[in-house]
C-alpha cells in the first residue's frame, strides 16, 4: 500500500486560516506542500510597517496601485501555491477588480520578504526566485542584521540578478514604482 502526503490547495489553506486553533499562525503553500510559519516578531513587524507605509503613501500619491502587508498571493493558474510576502505592491493594471476579500489570484509586482532569525539567506533567495518565476517583477529581501536590502530581479536570460543596498544607500524601483525612493536606513528605524 502506498502512503501519500496530502496535497493542499488555496481553499484548504483559507479554511486553515480560519480555524481557532490556528490563530496567530501563518501558512504558505508551495506545490501543494503546506508550510507553517510562526508569527513575525516585533522588530520584523516594525520594519514591514515602515517600508509598507512608504510604498503605500507613494502608490496612493501617484495612483499606481495597492500596497499590502501579510496578504496571500497565488498565480492565477496554480491553486497549489500561495505566498505571503511581508509587504507587496500590485499595480492597478494587474490588480483584480474588485480587489479580493480573500486571497489575491495574481502575484504582486513587488514582493518584500524580511529575514527572520529562522531564515537563511539561501532560503530567502530561493523564495525570491520562486516569486520571480511566478510573475513578480521585483523582490526585496530585507536583511535586518546587516541593515541592508537585497534587490532581486530576473534578467533577459532568465537568471536572477542581485544588488545589495546598505544603510547609506537609497532604494528605488523605477520598473515597478517609477520615481519611488527611500533611504535604506529609514526602513530600520
Amino acid at each position: 500500500m502506498e502512503l501519500r502526503e496530502r496535497v493542499y490547495d488555496i481553499d484548504d489553506l483559507w479554511s486553515l486560516y480560519h480555524q481557532p486553533e490556528n490563530e496567530g499562525l501563518r501558512f504558505e503553500l508551495i506545490d501543494g506542500v503546506l508550510i507553517e510559519m510562526s508569527a513575525p516578531g516585533g522588530e520584523h513587524g516594525e520594519f514591514a510597517l515602515n517600508l509598507g507605509s512608504y510604498i503605500r503613501a507613494f502608490a496612493r500619491e501617484h495612483n499606481l496601485g495597492r500596497a499590502t502587508v501579510g496578504t496571500g498571493y497565488h498565480p492565477p493558474d496554480d491553486r497549489r501555491t500561495l505566498l505571503v510576502p511581508d509587504v507587496a505592491f500590485i499595480s492597478h493594471t494587474r490588480a483584480p477588480k474588485p480587489f479580493p476579500k480573500k486571497l489575491v489570484p495574481v502575484m504582486p509586482d513587488l514582493a518584500v520578504e524580511i529575514r527572520s532569525p529562522s531564515n537563511t539567506l539561501a532560503e530567502l533567495r530561493d523564495k525570491a526566485r520562486l516569486y520571480l518565476d511566478l510573475g513578480a517583477s521585483l523582490v526585496w529581501l530585507v536583511l535586518p542584521d546587516d541593515q541592508s536590502v537585497e534587490v532581486c530581479r530576473m534578467n533577459k536570460s532568465g537568471e536572477t540578478e542581485k544588488e545589495v543596498f546598505g544603510p547609506d544607500d537609497t532604494l528605488s524601483s523605477d520598473e515597478v514604482l517609477p520615481g519611488f525612493m527611500v533611504d535604506v536606513r529609514s526602513v530600520f528605524e
